[in-house]
């Protein structure tokens, strides 16, 4: 039987952000690495939309960047993560793993993290120019995970034919 967190909102966004990273390691459980490195998008203009892999590094530093934008509005002296392709779905499947111990780190490391900020002053303002507060940066988090499990169905469907 599933284990929910008891803790509140904090909780909820943790449980949904692992489910969601749990169906994307279900989905990569059946990616050879032939499949992983495919060019199955050659017109795109995105550099992140090719292959599986290259959706799966941008997955992973973007995963990251949501938390490094937070600890930066917290004061803390971070840089981004860079872009770091892997060679294997082994590989990808556990840089999903370690992201979101870094995402569950956040919140140890502020327990008392305030959540649902209105005044848009007090936003984050991310790299792309969005103003996010935390609740809505990591439901950023979870869907940007969602819509690139899909992305990755779809080009396994692709890979198919």
């Amino acid at each position: 039987m599933k284990q929910y967190r008891d803790q509140g909102a904090v909780g909820a966004l943790l449980d949904e952000y692992e489910k969601a990273l749990t169906e994307v390691l279900t989905v990569l459980s059946d990616v050879s690495n032939h499949k992983l490195i495919a060019i199955v998008d050659d017109k795109t203009k995105d550099p992140d939309c090719r292959s599986i892999q290259t959706i799966l590094t941008h997955m992973i530093r973007a995963g990251y960047c949501y938390v490094i934008e937070i600890r930066k509005s917290l004061g803390e002296q971070i840089d981004f993560v860079k872009r770091k392709p892997l060679s294997s779905v082994k590989e990808y499947q556990t840089g999903l793993q370690e992201l979101f111990i870094y995402n569950e780190q956040l919140f140890k490391d502020y327990p008392d993290l305030y959540l649902e900020e209105k005044d848009p002053d007090k936003k984050i303002t991310v790299a792309w120019g969005q103003q996010y507060n935390v609740e809505q940066l990591l439901e950023h988090a979870i869907v940007h995970i969602l819509r690139h499990r899909r992305q990755i169905e779809r080009f396994l469907i692709k890979l198919r034919t």
